[in-house]
């Protein structure tokens, strides 16, 4: 490829409305262009990328049996009513009318579509397993569109799914997608991990979102160094951090806390480790007669210790509350306790809560929390002498950096990471929702156990970049990179000999399978240079009349500090073994 003959729009300055890095290199790289809020055009240096991207997932997607098929992105609302989803889904589901006034939506996801066609094609258990995968543009109408790629209304996914006859047989293939997922994000050159999930009101234990480490990513991800333990911090277990109760060794006394409301300023005040205070957080569920509405409230009291935060996702698995909570209102809270937050605890309630305590509070002894009264709080608090066991123990926190690994083998870290792949077992939820059923061995309809497995397409672009870039500009991986070489011939339309010479190499390079991009435009080096370390090409070969004279050309890497100089017979070789190191 030829510079005259392509398309290169790059500019000095980011817009004004770009936030993440990769936004803004994006668009200074000439990847993308602004269309709308959350929806852009993907011009031909950004596309080439996705159509790499693409290439390696429909590779190994291939590889691991999967069949290719093509959904639409416009979908019957029917489908979607069959399963509740048209009007669960809220405003995200952009909803559509045709001319004759019918339901249609533009599709954020397909498992409506590919189970109404296993219903219709699978007939049989002879015809199990099988699993439908397409790449395909979706849309969800985000209510704030932002950060680019990273989380635009308009982008490029690549949806599988697959559908066998029981859950070994589906098990068996959520691993074969598990290791082709492996296969894919090893191949784009990225650093991930493979984490954990959790399965929300699907409930199962087979989850896992692959994650690209980034600084930035929003995710938390949380793994053990010294063993295989990797979850995402919504699942990741958080062990009780003493090994038993101690006695109790303190009186309960009320303590005059004026204008300390927080854990962190009780403890200052106190002249104690933050670690002895627990702190209250108040929760309410509703209870629903057939009509829908409430016929009654119950408050609930979760104490968690005073240095750790509340997993909501975790308190939504305590029994009672896995039907949905909310936070408790003002007028309950005065109403249960009779005292406003920042002074709440367990004991001298108005009326009773249910008291849920994390497994490390369970097990605390002498600890300081809310007296229910304001500018107060209780010292020396004990289990069983100063108030009831509580009524719940759970894990209901979030791990913290240093807390022993749940599998017994080291400590937890935490790291950031950008949410870019999922791998979900659905079991029979859309199957028994659609009867999309086949006939056993004995002529019996049994329901379809079915999996799920997603890529974000055209967010791999915004991930690979917030992992590797720096202060030029891009730093792609060889395999998802535009192009893999770019030829910089210094004088290219001033010497024949220059010309001839990169004409030469641009030709040997196409014929050894390189993707390059031989820069014709005739640019000073200093700008044509910083395009191309602002697009991040991995190799950049520069050819000019005085390293002609020395017989050895510049072959430089993005990252290399110094150029290296190679004779020019052997710069073909060269620049291909780099590539695949």
């Amino acid at each position: 490829m030829k510079a005259s003959q392509f398309f290169i729009s790059t500019l000095k300055e980011a817009p004004a409305d770009a936030e993440v890095v990769s936004h803004k290199l994006m668009m200074r790289a000439g990847m993308i262009k602004r269309l709308g809020a959350g929806i852009y055009n993907y011009m031909p240096m950004g596309l080439r990328v996705i159509r790499k991207v693409e290439a390696i997932i429909r590779e190994e997607m291939n590889r691991a049996g999967a069949v290719e098929l093509l959904m639409p992105i416009v979908q019957p609302a029917e489908l979607w009513q069959e399963t509740g989803r048209f009007d669960k889904m809220g405003p995200e589901l952009m909803r559509v009318k045709d001319r004759h006034d019918r339901d249609f939506v533009i599709q954020p996801t397909s498992e409506e579509v590919v189970t109404d066609i296993a219903r219709q094609e699978l007939r049989s258990y002879k015809q199990l397993p099988k699993n439908f995968y397409h790449i395909q543009t979706k849309f969800r109408d985000e209510r704030r569109p932002r950060f680019g790629v990273m989380r635009g209304r308009e982008f490029t996914m690549k949806d599988a799914y697959s559908f066998d006859r029981d859950e070994a047989g589906a098990t068996k293939s959520y691993q074969t997608m598990f290791n082709a997922y492996k296969r894919i994000f090893d191949r784009f050159g990225l650093a991930y991990r493979a984490v954990a999930a959790d399965t929300g009101a699907i409930g199962g234990d087979l989850s896992h979102e692959f994650q690209v480490i980034a600084d930035t990513g929003e995710d938390a991800i949380v793994y053990c160094p010294t063993s295989e333990y990797a979850a995402n911090i919504e699942l990741a277990e958080a062990l009780p951090l003493l090994a038993e109760r101690a006695a109790p060794a303190q009186a309960l006394t009320k303590t005059a806390t004026p204008d300390k409301s927080t854990c962190a300023d009780v403890a200052a005040l106190l002249g104690l480790p933050l670690e002895r205070t627990v702190k209250s957080l108040v929760l309410a569920t509703d209870d629903l007669n057939e009509a829908g509405d409430i016929v009654g409230t119950t408050v609930w009291l979760l104490l968690v210790r005073g240095d750790h935060e509340l997993n909501e996702v975790k308190a939504g698995k305590v029994e009672g509350l896995k039907n949905g909570f909310r936070f408790a209102t003002v007028a309950e809270i005065d109403e249960h306790f009779g005292c406003k937050p920042g002074y709440l605890g367990p004991i001298g309630l108005k009326k009773p809560v249910k008291v849920v305590a994390d497994r490390t509070v369970a097990r605390m002894a002498d600890w300081v929390c809310g007296a229910n009264e304001v500018d107060f709080h209780l010292t020396g608090v004990n289990w069983g002498r100063d108030l009831p066991e509580p009524d719940l123990v759970a894990d209901i926190r979030n791990v913290v950096e240093g807390d022993p690994s749940p599998d017994g083998q080291g400590v937890l870290a935490i790291q950031r990471g950008i949410e870019v792949g999922h791998v979900f077992f659905l079991g029979t939820k859309y199957s028994k929702t659609m009867n999309a059923t086949f006939l056993d061995e004995t002529g019996k309809p049994q329901f379809m156990q079915m999996g799920c497995y997603g890529i974000g397409v055209t967010r791999i672009l915004g991930a690979a970049i917030e992992q590797k870039h720096d202060e030029r500009g891009i730093v792609w991986p060889a395999n998802i990179a535009p192009f893999q070489v770019v030829l910089c011939p210094i004088g290219y339309d001033r010497s024949a000999e220059v010309k001839a010479a990169a004409d030469a190499l641009h030709e040997e390079l196409l014929a050894a399978g390189l993707d390059v991009m031989l820069d014709d435009r005739g640019e000073r080096p200093g700008a044509m240079f910083a395009d191309w370390e602002l697009i991040g090409v991995p190799q950049r070969v520069v050819i000019s009349d005085r390293a002609l004279k020395e017989g050895a050309l510049e072959v430089q890497g993005r990252q290399d500090a110094e150029a290296s100089k190679v004779p020019l017979a052997e710069v073909g070789a060269f620049v291909k073994a780099r590539l695949s190191a």
